[in-house]
């Protein structure tokens, strides 16, 4: 079977049963073993690692509604449905029924599970270690295993993958010793365009009118409407490896780092990449912040979580912090080790959700007046913060 679905890989192949799991649950663990959702009982639920497993919390009174042991490190993304997360484990992504808070038995197996993206319904699985791609609808998870599509990238390697909604398929170059741009690929998943212009390629986000961004370590490629355009950084080495875009601004925000021989650079300037004209301005913030701090608010407006425990407010089209909201008591610093807890956000709506490590707790905060709706004080302190992507 496994030799089998080895030579599957080497093409694009469609599959239903691609990711069945008979692995039985670790002590604690709480599985639906029918692989189906069970009946909702968490409202928009809210989704934190901590050193051993999971917490769910109830969306909007932030109360601890389930505790979920999952031995190792782990990091949590939203599914792309209303009640489902994908948690990333040693040994693949498992399916969280977070609604039900829960973890199903559905799976996607495979060394050194990656990112994860959702765009135009369709969730997109990258796995460094084999250099798998997966595709398939999240709405189909509450029935199970979904219909999935497998591309395999020419070679493994930390990379990332979107499928856009004319089902071209945008995927990163690369080897595990070197990754040097994005390839796109029709929905027959025959090559239309290349870019090998960038450098250490890393991450993804997608603006108003389906422009991609992927960030390189001198800038960034662009891909919109057929093209690939390099956006250079404005000095010699200037690294944007996470990125956080909206369908409502052309705008993407962007971390910006310029010290390539820094043990770990706190950097205290974000970036802003204009997807109609291929600008790039940038933005200082007074304050550091972590491949955590990025989000985007419900009008387009960029959000930067910082170390002085301000929530920075950028207009993206101003290229201005036009106001701060505070929502941790004291600042904090990063970890050398990028596995260790730190502050973190979430948004989705008009709310964001703050995690602070260092006190147990995860804030809600209002967008609009800037205060806190809810807190929650945790038995142990979280680390990666998620939830399901649109509440019920």
């Amino acid at each position: 079977m496994l030799r089998q679905r080895r030579l599957a890989l080497l093409t694009t192949v469609l599959t239903g049963a691609l990711v069945a799991s008979a692995c039985g649950a670790e002590d604690g663990q709480q599985v639906d073993t029918a692989g189906a959702t069970g009946t909702a009982t968490i409202a928009e639920p809210i989704v934190t690692t901590y050193d051993g497993g999971l917490y769910v919390l109830d969306g909007k009174t932030l109360e601890l509604a389930e505790d979920i042991e999952l031995a190792g490190f782990n990091r949590v993304n939203p599914a792309g449905d209303d009640r489902h997360v994908l948690v990333s484990t040693a040994d693949g992504f498992r399916v969280l029924d977070a609604a039900a808070g829960r973890l199903t038995d559905v799976e996607f197996p495979g060394e050194k599970p990656g990112h994860v993206v959702r765009h135009a319904d369709k969730t997109v699985l990258f796995t460094d270690g084999t250099g798998e791609v997966r595709i398939f609808d999240p709405h189909d998870l509450g029935n199970g295993e979904p219909e999935t599509e497998v591309y395999q990238a020419a070679a493994p390697h930390h990379g990332v993958a979107i499928e856009l909604e004319n089902g071209e398929l945008v995927v990163t170059l690369g080897t595990e010793e070197e990754r040097v741009g994005i390839a796109v690929l029709d929905e027959n998943r025959e090559e239309i365009a290349r870019n090998e212009q960038c450098p250490g390629v890393h991450g993804e986000a997608t603006a108003q009118g389906e422009a991609v961004v992927i960030g390189c370590e001198d800038g960034v490629l662009v891909y919109r409407d057929g093209e690939i355009t390099k956006v250079p950084s404005p000095t010699e080495y200037g690294r944007i490896g996470n990125q956080a875009g909206t369908d409502v601004s052309p705008i993407v925000l962007g971390d910006y780092k310029q010290d390539p021989d820094a043990e770990l650079e706190r950097p205290e300037q974000v970036s802003l990449i204009d997807t109609r004209n291929g600008s790039l301005r940038r933005v200082e913030l007074g304050a550091s912040y972590t491949f955590r701090s990025l989000a985007r608010g419900p009008e387009g407006e960029a959000l930067v979580l910082g170390t002085d425990g301000r929530i920075h407010v950028i207009d993206p089209e101003k290229a201005k912090v036009v106001r701060t909201i505070p929502v941790l008591a004291e600042s904090w610093r990063e970890p050398l080790d990028w596995q260790q807890p730190r502050p973190a956000i979430f948004v989705r709506g008009g709310t964001a959700y703050v995690s602070d490590p260092a006190k147990k707790e995860v804030h809600a905060v209002d967008l609009a007046s800037g205060e806190k709706t809810a807190t929650v004080t945790l038995p142990q302190a979280p680390n990666e913060l998620s939830g399901v992507l649109h509440g019920h």
